[in-house]
């Protein structure tokens, strides 16, 4: 049954939101009925399913037509009792299994995307949608996967969405997914297909899978190229109703399934919590014997990234409280980002947790509203790892930047760390600001609004920049050029996540990643061919250091106008030939 916590009025439900039925053309058990799907959905312990079906919604129609013949025949007493017995059946199950209509479109290029409708939801307006994507009439029932010219991904994200569906990713890292690798399409298309506003949530095969080469970890909002962080779910993909050992790579309904914290089960909260930005209220199904799920020992294990950090009190003393109120305020000035507070992100090193979390919360609201302008919106939950009370604050990326503490000191977040931001990334978030107060008119007519630490998605989703193998890495800093003043040395800095130029830059202003690549250039030898460097062609590693939880590089690139320098590169910024080198 589902897990309820009486104190927070939240409960885990199991969910699979990608179950085939025989109205799907390649289902291969034809001869199962849609009784029996959902015996075996409460069998595997599943509160929340979906049927979705190659572009049709056949399959969930045939249902609710078996059910509406049945209470025709009981209403005219002609119900025979073996009928009797497969209505009885039916409600009983529809009170214990919540069943969305939806299903699984083919868009051009042969991605698919699942779309999941709220309960009440009248079948024929789903049809009328599926029309309106370029499903042929006379294939409205087929449930077959070839379609012919159906509509592009991102007319479909926005159809859904504006039918009052959601849409959801699917298998995109696999096989006909949004996300696959080897795909021969260029990655401003990726980065479109998987960032869309109107993209609800991303299915995965690999939920269950640590470390930063999982999907999850891929759209976790650290990747400058992706900065939206998505929702992660897995779903069975189910085209039989148990698995076999004879059919590889198939499974049965509820085989991989996803859990879901909600008020309650209901296709409101989920799409609530696929619009927010919780990401601790989703987990891959957690079996009762296995030991209990704990978001934030996995977040410990990530540490301090671009849209988390850690903080051990929230005391005045010490200077706490000020360290947490400037990282919610560089946070909503880059990406967004959630804080754990009452323990810090070194692994293993013990920690007292937050005594009085209630009180503590209230203090934080009080802070946060009184000392950040302008206002902003942030969430906050009592969480509980390794049996002690912490606070996790959830940090949108503000909607009016720049924010600023006391009302004249603004921070960014720079890699794992915050810093006071300089005049050029000052002037650059009010440019921000007033393009987006601007008419949707003035939008149009001008570029596409950056995401901080992203590249610019164009309208057309455009190919041309693309990132080539030898580009820069994309997280880090470089030191562009040095110049000399009245005897003093000043810099020019690129934050390579998002592309930002910062001039006049000194050893004593700079903020501690740059004073980082400041000290480090000031080490290199005159000799850059030296045994000190490793090259790999044009490419050069100048050193590694292992930084709490992650690994950074410094790194050098020999160009025909000479050499770039590259400082406090992270693995999320590796790409290209500089995977070869690292």
């Amino acid at each position: 049954m589902p897990e309820k916590n009486n104190r927070t009025g939240l409960t885990w439900y199991t969910m699979d939101l990608h179950l085939h039925t025989p109205a799907s053309e390649d289902y291969l058990q034809p001869e199962i009925g849609y009784l029996d799907i959902l015996k075996q959905a409460e069998n595997k312990g599943l509160d929340i399913i979906a049927f979705t079906d190659h572009n049709t919604v056949a399959g969930y129609r045939r249902m609710q037509e078996e059910i509406e013949q049945l209470k025709l025949l009981q209403q005219l007493n002609r119900l025979l009792p073996e009928e009797e017995t497969r209505l009885t059946e039916y409600q009983r199950l529809l009170k214990r299994v919540l069943v969305l209509p939806g299903f699984e479109f083919t868009a051009t290029f042969g991605f698919h995307i699942l779309a999941i409708f709220p309960e009440d939801k009248p079948v024929r307006d789903i049809e009328h949608l599926l029309l309106e994507l370029n499903i042929p009439s006379e294939k409205l029932d087929v449930g077959s996967v070839t379609v012919g010219a159906s509509v592009d991904v991102l007319t479909a994200y926005k159809g859904i969405h504006d039918a009052g569906g959601m849409a959801i990713a699917a298998h995109a890292n696999s096989n006909n997914g949004v996300a696959m690798r080897r795909f021969p399409f260029g990655g401003q298309t990726k980065i479109a297909y998987t960032q869309d506003p109107h993209l609800i949530a991303i299915e995965v095969t690999d939920l269950t899978k640590k470390g930063r080469h999982s999907t999850a970890s891929f759209f976790s909002g650290n990747k400058p190229e992706y900065p939206r962080r998505m929702h992660c779910i897995q779903g069975s993909d189910a085209h039989m109703l148990t698995k076999k050992l004879s059919v590889q790579n198939k499974l049965g309904v509820g085989d991989r399934t996803t859990d879901v914290r909600l008020q309650e089960r209901s296709f409101r909260a989920l799409r609530d919590l696929f619009e927010s930005n919780n990401f601790s209220r989703t987990r891959p199904h957690q079996l009762s014997s296995q030991p209990a799920y704990d978001f934030i020992r996995d977040a410990r294990q990530e540490g301090a990234t671009f849209v988390q950090d850690f903080h051990e009190k929230i005391t005045v003393r010490g200077g706490y409280l000020y360290s947490i109120i400037a990282d919610v305020c560089a946070f909503a000035n880059s990406n967004g980002g959630i804080l754990y507070l009452g323990l810090s992100a070194e692994k293993g090193k013990s920690f007292e947790g937050v005594p009085r979390p209630k009180q503590g919360i209230e203090k934080l609201k009080s802070e946060i509203s009184k000392r950040i302008s302008p206002e902003l919106e942030c969430k906050f939950e009592i969480q509980e790892t390794e049996g002690k009370k912490v606070i996790q604050i959830m940090i949108p990326r503000g909607e009016d930047p720049p924010y600023a503490v006391d009302d004249n000191k603004i921070y960014l977040r720079t890699e794992t760390e915050t810093g006071m931001a300089v005049r050029d990334e000052i002037v650059e978030m009010v440019l921000q600001g007033e393009k987006k107060k601007a008419t949707p008119l003035d939008r149009a007519q001008a570029d596409p609004l950056p995401i901080p630490g992203s590249k610019v998605i164009s309208k057309t989703v455009s190919d041309e920049d693309e990132i080539q193998p030898n580009d820069p890495p994309r997280t880090g800093v470089e030191i562009v050029s040095v110049t000399k003043r009245e005897g003093n040395t000043y810099y020019t800095v690129r934050d390579l996540r998002n592309g930002s130029v910062v001039k006049n830059v000194t050893f004593q202003s700079s903020r501690r990643l740059w004073h980082y690549a400041i000290s480090q250039y000031s080490k290199l030898p005159k000799d850059k061919e030296n045994k000190e460097i490793t090259w790999q062609g044009d490419l050069g590693l100048i050193s590694r250091k292992k930084r709490g939880n992650y690994t950074s590089y410094d790194l050098i690139q020999r160009t025909q106008e000479g050499y770039r320098y590259y400082y406090g590169v992270t693995d999320d910024g590796i790409h290209g030939s500089w995977e070869g080198l690292i």
